[in-house]
């Protein structure tokens, strides 16, 4: 059965056209990743699947039983009063019909005897729907839920959603969102704001999905492990692909290049054709020049593929070198409200390093960095940055971008000796162009507004980058762009991010919050993955070794059970994934060494691209094949 079907699926803005000519089709238990560029209609497309938006041109079909989560974006949680009620709010007709089944019971328990025919087969078939709809299963899923997306279920039960956090509310309505009995979730961003241990739970979660899921994301990595179709939006358009985040990108590769070459090979054409005309305009041949020329007029021109048009063009250059040592500590103590978030530490960051900052939600990153850069007071000991450092910050909530400020005046401000024109041009780099540079940046989207503070930062040209999660709202084009800057960058960065393809792609160590700790890790994000696992196997192993004789044996089987278990289906992914790289790998590599491929004329512009997507594929096998590895040892570890 289809869930959703777009047939030749258009949309047009003031008679302007956002998208044309899509079509795809979504089965039961499919998983999509949508990736685009900003404002390219990822989420029109989402409301033309919900139905709350008819397409200009084109069909779209629903399955008539099928049920659609979604997460809302207001997350006013209006009706309920605590977090685990908020949760559940998906299963309210199937509560309501358990309550009635409890009142039946009492009924018929009064009745005794006299229970009529008609009072037990309304309890059967109620009984019948609530067991079929799942309502045995409904309060197991919410607590699940809840306790992946790191909250406490037993707590939840009283738990104030007025008590909550930004951050804890939008985990809070992705949890109501997952554990809503669904036919299709669709989700967008999921990963923003969630801390790499709840990301990765989310990954396992939705692989063992039965359901649906369309899946709107800019997380590399989230999508190579949950995605095995891909919808691209560019263009105008909206193109399939069945296949997982790495086939997604070889095939996009080899669409492009086929694109190319069909262009090219049509102006060689048009071309030869225009020269016949212009050289017979008069003559014997006159005639048929005039019918070439009205032949060539009806020819539809085909258009190049989407290239980087469009992209931001961010290139970091640091005034000075800076020395050797950037920043040092001696036991600096990090703490909040009486709370210590970060045991007395001691470290130092050199020159040249890109170093990651990772930890939970919660765990103090963004106060640890705000203390390190002089915001605020340490709570103990001592900080240092070294004189010759030069800061440029990139705030997570992008305070450093005055929404009362035109985008002129933000560039214009900082180098007031600029013309007009090299200060339109640096905002060209951007994305902006013509009137939009008038606009008051507190008119912008997400996504533009992290470009901004993006050419802003550019600007500083510091030795010293520090960002706070600079990926949350950024499109997928724009991160590579970021990833590509920053790995090109004379300097050193400090990065606090939970994307892990480019904590991956760049860090050459780790600080990791643990437990108030900071862990000092002298390796990258892979490798320091790798010993977490590790080492978190090591220690439940020593837990087990360690339980006392009035522990209960069942309980410590059940729990080893389940957690291998785990690990079991963790492994089972992980595999599927390295046999899917493998073979892309094997695709492209037998490509490049395809004679052929260098004697066409454009060989070497395709064997770049080719060879840019295969070394994209290899780091993404390296980080499967590290995962595959870790969960393998802990598991052994259990046996």
């Amino acid at each position: 059965m289809t869930l959703v079907s777009l047939s030749d699926v258009a949309v047009h803005f003031g008679g302007v056209p956002l998208f044309e000519h899509v079509s795809f089709t979504v089965q039961p238990g499919e998983r999509w990743g949508v990736v685009g560029r900003n404002g390219s209609g990822k989420t029109t497309l989402m409301d033309l699947v919900r139905g709350v938006r008819r397409p200009d041109v084109g069909a779209v079909s629903r399955a008539g039983s099928m049920r659609i989560a979604v997460m809302t974006q207001d997350r006013d949680f209006d009706g309920v009063d605590t977090v685990w009620a908020a949760a559940a709010r998906g299963f309210g007709e199937l509560f309501a019909l358990e309550a009635s089944l409890e009142q039946q019971m009492a009924e018929m328990g009064v009745a005794g005897d006299a229970v009529s025919p008609a009072m037990l087969d309304r309890y059967a078939h109620d009984q019948e729907r609530f067991e079929r709809e799942g309502g045995y299963a409904a309060h197991a899923r919410v607590d699940a839920v809840l306790s992946g997306l790191g909250f406490d279920p037993t707590a939840a039960h009283d738990q104030r959603i007025a008590t909550l956090s930004g951050g804890e509310r939008g985990r809070l309505a992705l949890a109501e969102q997952l554990a809503a009995p669904a036919d299709l979730l669709i989700l967008d961003e999921p990963t923003n704001h969630l801390d790499l241990a709840t990301a990765s739970w989310l990954e396992g979660y939705l692989r063992d999905l039965n359901e649906a899921v369309l899946l709107i994301s800019h997380d590399r990595a989230f999508l190579a492990a949950v995605a095995d179709h891909m919808l691209h939006v560019e263009g105008g358009t909206a193109v399939p692909y069945t296949g997982g985040w790495a086939e997604f990108v070889h095939q996009r590769t080899e669409r492009r290049m086929a694109q190319e070459r069909a262009v090219r090979k049509q102006a060689t054409k048009l071309a030869a054709e225009e020269d016949y005309i212009r050289r017979n305009k008069a003559g014997q041949n006159a005639n048929q020049a005039r019918g070439r020329s009205r032949r060539l007029a009806r020819v539809e021109r085909l258009s190049p593929p989407p290239g980087a048009e469009g992209v931001m063009a961010v290139v970091f250059e640091p005034s000075s070198r800076g020395g050797d040592q950037v920043l040092v500590t001696d036991r600096l103590t990090v703490a909040m409200e009486g709370r210590q978030l970060i045991a007395p530490w001691s470290g130092l960051l050199r020159r040249g390093e890109i170093v990651g900052l990772i930890g939970a939600n919660g765990a103090g990153k963004t106060t640890f960095l705000k203390t390190v850069l002089g915001e605020r007071p340490p709570s103990g000991g001592e900080v240092r940055l070294m004189p010759a450092v030069e800061v440029a910050h990139y705030r997570q909530d992008l305070g450093d971008v005055d929404p009362d400020a035109t985008l002129y005046g933000l560039i214009a401000d900082r180098r007031p000796m600029w013309t007009r024109g090299q200060v339109q041009g640096h905002l060209g780099r951007f994305g902006f162009s013509g009137d939009e540079v008038l606009r008051r940046a507190g008119t912008l989207s997400g996504g533009e507004r992290a470009r901004v503070a993006l050419a802003l930062m550019m600007l500083a040209r510091a030795n010293l980058l520090v960002f706070d999660e600079p990926t949350n709202h950024l499109d997928v084009e724009s991160i590579e762009a970021l990833e590509d800057a920053l790995e090109a960058f004379d300097g050193t960065v400090l990065l606090v991010s939970h994307d892990r393809a480019l904590l991956t792609a760049l860090t050459t160590r780790i600080w990791a919050l643990e437990d108030g700790r900071l862990v000092d890790f002298p390796g990258n994000y892979l490798e320091y993955a790798a010993d977490k696992v590790d080492r978190e196997g090591r220690r439940d192993a020593l837990a087990r070794e360690a339980m006392t004789p009035t522990g209960d044996p069942r309980t410590a089987t059940k729990a080893a059970a389940a957690a291998r278990r785990r690990l079991e289906r963790s492994i089972g992914g992980l595999e599927r994934r390295v046999t899917e790289l493998e073979a892309v790998l094997a695709k492209s590599e037998a490509r490049l060494a395809d004679p052929a491929l260098y004697a066409e004329s454009d060989g070497a512009a395709d064997a770049a691209r080719l060879v840019a997507d295969r070394d994209q594929t290899r780091a993404a096998l390296q980080e499967a094949m590290a995962e595959w590895t870790a969960a393998a040892s802990a598991l052994e570890s259990r046996l």
